[in-house]
C-alpha cells in the first residue's frame, strides 16, 4: 500500500506558562493526508487546529509522537531531505499582510520560492501571478505588500505557496483574514488549484460550512483531541459526536462543491 502523504501519529503538544499553567495543544492526535485528498481540520478557537498544523509543517515540534511524510519521519531527516520535504509542504496563513516581507515586491517573494526547485525566472513568477488571478501578471511583479488589497495579498501568498510546485498545501484559515466580498472568490480559486494541479490540502477552519464546500474528509477537533472523522458526506450529514452536531447547528450549510455564497458565512 502507498503510504499517506502526511501522517500524524499519536502526537501531543503541551505549553507551558510561566505560572506552572499548561495548555494541551494537542493530545495522541492521530490524522492523515492521502495524496490528492482534502482533509478539512475544524473546531473553534483554542482547539489546537493551528498548532497541529504547524506540527504537520515541521515548524513546531511534538512532545511525543510522530510526523511522517510520504512514509519518512519529517524530524528525523537529514538537512538536505528535511528541506526537500518541507518544499512539498507549502503554508497559506490567515494573516497575509504578517506572512509577506514588507520590503520584498511580489516578485522577490515568488523568485525566492522558485528557487526552491531552481526555476527562478521572472517569466515563471509572472505565470504564477496569473494563475491565482493578478492579471497581468507583470503589473503586479513590483508591487509591495501595502500596494496590494488584502485580497490580492492573499492571492500572492497563494502564489508563493505554489512556487515549489508541493504535494500538499497547509492552509490555516485562509479566508478568515479576506473581506466578506473576497471569501467566496479566494475559496473558489482553492477549489480551482485543487481540480487543476491535484494537490492535496489540510484545511484548517472553524467554519464547518467551508469545510462542506471543499473537503473530502473531515475531522473535528475539540480541546485538543479529534472527536470524529470520516468522509466529509457521513460527518456532516449523520455526525456521531455531539460538538459536531452544535457546530452544524451554529452554521449555515454550503451545497458541496459549490462556494457561490462562500463570501457571506458568518466568522463565528
Amino acid at each position: 500500500m502507498t503510504a499517506p502523504l502526511l501522517e500524524l501519529k499519536d502526537v501531543s503538544k503541551t505549553f507551558r506558562g510561566s505560572r506552572a499553567e499548561s495548555v494541551v495543544a494537542a493530545c495522541s492526535v492521530n490524522l492523515q493526508v492521502a495524496a490528492g485528498e482534502t482533509v478539512a481540520l475544524v473546531g473553534e478557537s483554542g482547539s489546537g487546529k493551528s498548532t497541529l498544523g504547524r506540527i504537520a509543517l515541521g515548524l513546531l515540534a511534538p512532545d511525543s509522537g510522530s510526523v511522517l511524510v510520504a512514509g519518512r519521519p519529517l524530524l528525523q531527516l537529514a538537512a538536505a531531505e528535511l528541506r526537500r520535504a518541507r518544499a512539498e509542504m507549502q503554508p497559506i496563513f490567515q494573516d497575509a499582510a504578517a506572512a509577506l516581507n514588507p520590503r520584498r515586491s511580489a516578485r522577490g517573494h515568488l523568485l525566492q520560492a522558485l528557487a526552491a526547485r531552481g526555476a527562478a525566472k521572472e517569466a515563471e513568477a509572472i505565470a504564477l501571478l496569473e494563475s491565482v488571478g493578478l492579471r497581468p501578471g507583470h503589473e503586479y511583479l513590483h508591487r509591495l505588500p501595502h500596494e496590494l488589497s488584502g485580497g490580492q495579498r492573499q492571492r500572492l501568498t497563494i502564489a508563493r505557496a505554489l512556487a515549489p510546485q508541493p504535494s500538499l498545501i497547509v492552509a490555516d484559515e485562509p479566508l478568515s483574514g479576506a473581506d466578506v466580498s473576497i471569501r467566496g472568490q479566494i475559496l473558489n480559486l482553492l477549489l480551482d488549484i485543487k481540480q487543476r494541479r491535484a494537490i492535496a490540502y489540510l484545511l484548517i477552519t472553524h467554519d464547518i460550512s467551508v469545510a462542506r464546500a471543499f473537503a473530502d474528509r473531515v475531522a473535528v477537533m475539540l480541546m485538543g483531541r479529534i472527536v470524529e472523522t470520516g468522509p466529509a458526506e457521513r460527518v456532516l450529514r449523520q455526525p456521531e459526536h455531539a460538538y459536531t452536531r452544535r457546530l452544524l447547528a451554529a452554521v449555515p450549510i454550503l451545497p458541496r462543491g459549490s462556494a457561490a455564497t462562500a463570501g457571506a458565512l458568518p466568522k463565528g
